[in-house]
């Protein structure tokens, strides 16, 4: 019977790679299952080898094991499939010969065994600078040095939380090979809903590459060469400033999963049971769309997208359910339409926070994508 029933509750756990996940509390196990699928697997052949033996439930627990055994397989799989033409794809958006770099830690899009070994877990130490202060906060950054001598190019980071939470030291794995790599990377806090409402991260993130230029002599600062990097809201925020900041120094954004435009995700909310979206964004823009209209089309990434616009990189999996994929798609079609350098990488069984490793397979892909666009935009 115990073994029955864990048969039962993986296959349940299965279904998560290929559903959105039904509630909050849930999308963090639909995280451990899409991005840790090894484990899973892992498990999976243990008790398929238990039920082989066993003269009980053989049939029906060997049938419910090896669906399950595909579905945790797919993540690998899709990875692999993606990674397989990624290359190309990357250098059809971005030039011949921007995909193909030597030097780095990560030279295929995806490998089996770099998802169990990992590539180290150098961390980098950051020090902590204060570049604006208001009225209630006063606003720090992190910043990590590029371990390369001379001056480098630099990414700005902001985090997610719905424009409500978070901090600069949310996920700092990005931050870490970065700087690796040879750039310099300040990670931003920022004035947070609903004490203060858009635009005021934008402010904040203009005021912080402000504070990043002027003391760009002693931080070994590129001041020609920053690219703009954020995650959820963090996202919006990075590209809603890539977009309306018109700064010439800010070479490419990089856009995870970060909502477009504003007006149809309100009119598009999520399942209540993950996230109350249209209170998070009422938060934010100070009411609803027909209360505060230009709040909504003045927060809309989308709105702003010109010919001008900065070079865009993407990435969202198809299994979001806090914020929907068609909204990267919708802002890909308008980037595609003025002619602005872009791609969109959407696995198609990722699910928000899908780089929380850079290990797993949508972690690989985004990470591989990641240090060759800004690798472009900045040094080629």
């Amino acid at each position: 019977m115990v073994r029955l029933v864990l048969i039962i509750l993986l296959s349940l756990l299965s279904l998560l790679v290929i559903i959105p996940t039904p509630s909050h509390y849930i999308w963090y196990i639909t995280i451990m299952v899409t991005e840790f699928p090894w484990v899973f697997l892992s498990i999976i052949v243990a008790l398929m080898a238990w039920t082989f033996f066993s003269k009980k439930y053989k049939g029906p627990g060997a049938v419910l094991c090896m669906i399950s055994f595909i579905i945790f397989l797919y993540p690998i799989a899709g990875a692999y499939s993606i990674g397989h033409d990624l290359q190309q794809k990357f250098e059809d958006a971005f030039g011949p010969g921007s995909a193909t770099l030597t030097g780095l830690q990560q030279p295929t899009p995806y490998s089996f065994t770099r998802m169990i070994s990992g590539i180290g877990d150098n961390k980098v130490s950051y020090t902590t600078y204060p570049y604006a202060v208001h009225t209630g906060v006063n606003l720090t950054l992190d910043f990590y040095k590029a371990q390369q001598a001379g001056k480098q190019p630099c990414i700005v980071i902001a985090h997610g939380g719905s424009w409500k939470s978070g901090n600069s030291h949310e996920l700092p794995d990005i931050d870490w090979y970065l700087a690796r790599q040879g750039y310099n990377v300040a990670s931003i806090n920022y004035r947070l809903a609903p004490t203060y409402k858009s635009p005021a991260p934008i402010e904040d993130m203009q005021a912080a590459i402000a504070y990043l230029k002027s003391h760009a002599a002693e931080l070994n600062i590129d001041t020609n060469n920053f690219v703009l990097l954020g995650r959820s809201a963090g996202g919006h925020i990075v590209l809603e400033s890539a977009y309306t900041l018109h700064d010439p120094c800010i070479k490419g954004v990089v856009g995870l999963y970060g909502p477009t435009d504003m007006e149809w995700a309100y009119n598009h909310p999520d399942n209540p049971l993950v996230m109350d979206s249209r209170k998070v964004m009422e938060d934010f823009l100070g009411g609803s769309d027909t209360q505060v209209p230009q709040q909504y089309a003045d927060g809309s990434p989308i709105n702003f997208v010109t010919p001008h616009s900065p070079a865009t990189l993407l990435i969202h999996g198809q299994n979001d359910a806090h914020v929907n994929y068609e909204l990267s798609q919708m802002l890909d079609k308008k980037l595609e339409e003025n002619k602005v350098p872009h791609l969109l990488l959407g696995p198609p069984w990722a699910t928000h926070g899908c780089e929380y490793s850079l290990n797993s397979p949508s972690g690989q892909l985004a990470k591989y994508t990641i240090e060759r666009f800004v690798h472009r935009v900045t040094r080629q």
